[in-house]
């Protein structure tokens, strides 16, 4: 019975981390012009809170999850949540939005930590069996910041304004520490090898000079030539760094893992589904707001089915995914979800709110059918000492996703 309870803390202290990570992203996409305004400055300049925490997050989840396998998934993990607690202090008392950026950046660095570890801790403290279970918990915690978040931020920008969003992050991120650092095993047979931090450069370098143009294409086009260079010269040190890691005795990622399909396929899957996800968040707002004239706060409410539909499913997939295929069960998922934007397609200026809520709630299922499987599938297709580069894969593959799905929203 003990056993089970400290199982159960290990998944809420993964959940809480999860959480903190997505809601603060949710919510200073919120409160973006209060910044702005706070500062007399550009909306432009302050995007630069977002990008400048999305860029550094992406780009260092693969190291992440190298330096968990080798000294500790629960220490990277604490180091995360001490990190951005205090990260999220020093974003509050920012004075310029120079700090502010500068500050969102160090924040960065340990919600990367969290999301990179958190499935792998989770895999180290189940069984096999119920690895879909219990990575649901993922899913289900970023649903729940997803919903609750412009509520959240709303509130707290009203009453406090909007530096309250970064100082609610302390308390939470202290008892996720203490909880953390109480209930999560400590793995102590893992062999300390050489870290390759030639790779974890080449690495840093080619993501940030895919996604930053990425970050920047609604603004300058396509066409521009500074973008086809960045984005080449980032494609050319991804080239790099296969080569690289292909020659070495210890790499930072494993390039052999690639050669099981299953891990590659989900993987690929995976950039997909968070691309096409993070298409639907961004423009359904937009739709809402500017198309149709909806205040804010209705247009969030309007938004709710979608990620309440994916934290109802989550947990079931979950529980389907330790008992049947995983890859049939994501299938499906990823064509419920396509079914759901192809009726989101037709929305219209004159359009319903029940047709509308009716498609969200469609790719919000699919979404929640799809994720924990394949999450589940890509975590057990890896040796256990190499959770934690599997961990920082998906996580990578989550955020290129959502960087791309923010360069076609501008298309």
């Amino acid at each position: 019975m003990q056993f089970l309870q400290r199982k159960r803390a290990t998944l809420l202290a993964v959940a809480i981390g999860t959480f903190m990570g997505a809601l603060d992203s949710s919510v200073v996409n919120l409160v973006l012009p209060n910044i702005g305004s706070y500062f007399h400055t550009t909306l432009s300049l302050v995007e630069w809170t977002i990008i400048a925490y999305l860029l550094v997050i992406s780009s260092l989840l693969l190291a992440y999850g190298r330096l968990g396998d080798m000294y500790g998934h629960k220490q990277i993990y604490l180091l995360g949540f001490i990190i951005f607690t205090i990260g999220s202090l020093v974003c509050g008392l920012a004075k310029t939005i120079a700090l502010l950026i500068i500050f969102r950046a160090f924040q960065a660095v340990g919600a990367g930590m969290l999301m990179a570890m958190g499935p792998a801790i989770v895999t180290d403290t189940v069984a096999p069996r119920d690895r879909g279970r219990a990575l649901s918990v993922t899913a289900v915690a970023v649903a729940c910041a997803l919903t609750i978040g412009p509520v959240i931020g709303g509130f707290l920008t009203t009453a406090f304004g909007w530096q309250s969003i970064f100082f609610i992050n302390i308390p939470i991120g202290i008892g996720g520490f203490l909880l953390a650092q109480r209930t999560i095993p400590r793995n102590d047979e893992r062999t300390v090898q050489p870290f390759d931090p030639i790779g974890a450069v080449i690495i840093f370098a080619a993501l940030i000079s895919i996604l930053l143009p990425l970050s920047l294409v609604e603004e300058l086009g396509w066409t521009n030539f500074w973008i086809l260079l960045f984005i080449g010269i980032g494609l050319g040190l991804m080239v790099g760094f296969g080569f690289w890691e292909r020659h070495i005795d210890y790499p930072l990622f494993d390039i052999r893992l690639f050669r099981n399909k299953l891990f590659a396929m989900s993987n690929i899957s995976a950039l997909l589904n968070y691309m096409a996800q993070n298409t639907i968040i961004l423009l359904i707002p937009f739709y809402l707001q500017r198309l149709r004239g909806l205040p804010p706060n209705q247009a969030g409410l309007l938004y709710l089915p979608m990620p309440l539909a994916t934290m109802m499913v989550a947990p079931i997939s979950g529980t389907l995914s330790d008992r049947m295929d995983s890859r049939y069960i994501s299938s499906a998922g990823m064509a419920i979800m396509a079914v759901g934007m192809g009726m989101l397609s037709y929305l219209k200026a004159n359009s319903s709110d029940v047709f509308m809520m009716a498609g969200l709630i469609v790719v919000g299922f699919g979404i929640g059918l799809f994720q924990t499987p394949n999450n589940s599938a890509i975590m057990g297709a890896v040796p256990r000492d190499k959770t934690g580069v599997a961990s920082g894969m998906l996580a990578t593959m989550r955020n290129i996703g959502i960087v791309l799905g923010v360069a076609v929203s501008g298309a």
